[in-house]
């Protein structure tokens, strides 16, 4: 059955459903993108084609491969367009009255073979999947961002996938040429129930003034070694996002080591929600980002 997946539909157009189709129109699928927003759709399609343009110029790609990946996405006015792909990946927004609302809509219409998965970064697969018609041939794939160059997926099966949704998503995301991690069907999976406690911690030692935005984004980069520092990371991520991704932990697990920091719940209160809204623990209004405090 692996080998059967042969189209792709995705839900959301953000900057996850992008990054999917990108990778996913390719590995030479054909792929159909829906989202409520028009705008957004053919907002999608203008990044993907400048960073397919960006990887001709690197060399990664040839004129003619970017030509034939955009040739294979398809731009759907309603979810129905979605009906005949063997799998739809849902990247919508974080939330879960939205996801569930979306599954009420696509699982009439979806063709009862297909498999459904959703590219949730924290929500539990297998209550996600209790709201579908096919929990058997549910499964959570989640990409991280940015998907084109992020070599990682976290696949996650629910307490009801069956082995045979589980090996055709296995299949699918090696065509993808990235690596797989099987993570168990707990509140964040692996990655971000270890990357967002730490970010959350680096907003503590802020909020308890052990250290600058500065400061502490050096200590990371040059006495950790990584590539940015906590503060710069939740400011790509997006506070809001990191947020509620705690939340998640905090409510799931119920231990207080996961309690949201203070300051980082006064900015997302303040709109500051990072590079997307131009401001959060960093201003990006001017030339070059200045730390906020």
């Amino acid at each position: 059955m692996g080998n059967q997946i042969k189209s792709v539909g995705i839900i959301g157009a953000g900057q996850m459903g992008g990054g999917i189709a990108h990778v996913c129109a390719m590995a030479g699928y054909d792929v159909h993108v829906y989202d409520i927003s028009t705008d957004g759709l053919h907002e999608m399609l203008a990044n993907i084609s400048g960073n397919l343009a960006r990887q001709v110029a690197s060399g990664k790609t040839t004129d003619a491969d970017r030509d034939a990946a955009l040739a294979r996405i398809r731009l759907a006015s309603e979810i129905a367009d979605l009906a005949p792909m063997d799998m739809v990946i849902e990247a919508a927004t974080e939330d879960e009255t939205v996801k569930r609302k979306i599954y009420q809509q696509l699982c009439p219409v979806l063709n009862p073979e297909a498999i459904l998965a959703t590219n949730t970064s924290s929500l539990s697969i297998t209550r996600l999947a209790s709201a579908t018609d096919r929990p058997e041939r549910f499964i959570g794939i989640h990409f991280m961002n940015p998907v084109p160059v992020m070599k990682l997926v976290e696949l996650v099966r629910g307490i009801a996938t069956e082995d045979q949704t589980f090996q055709a998503a296995r299949v699918f995301i090696d065509s993808l040429d990235k690596t797989i991690t099987v993570a168990e069907d707990f509140p964040a999976f692996i990655v971000n129930r270890i990357l967002l406690p730490m970010i959350n911690e680096a907003i503590y030692t802020l909020y308890e003034g052990v250290g600058s935005v500065e400061a502490i984004d050096t200590a990371m980069k040059l006495g950790a070694n990584h590539p940015m520092g906590p503060l710069q990371l939740a400011d790509f991520i997006g506070l809001d996002t990191c947020l509620s991704i705690m939340q998640v932990l905090h409510d799931g697990l119920s231990d207080s080591k996961y309690r949201p920091c203070p300051l980082l719940v006064k900015y997302v209160e303040a709109g500051w929600l990072g590079r997307k809204s131009g401001r959060g623990f960093y201003d990006y209004r001017g030339d070059t980002p200045v730390p906020t405090r």
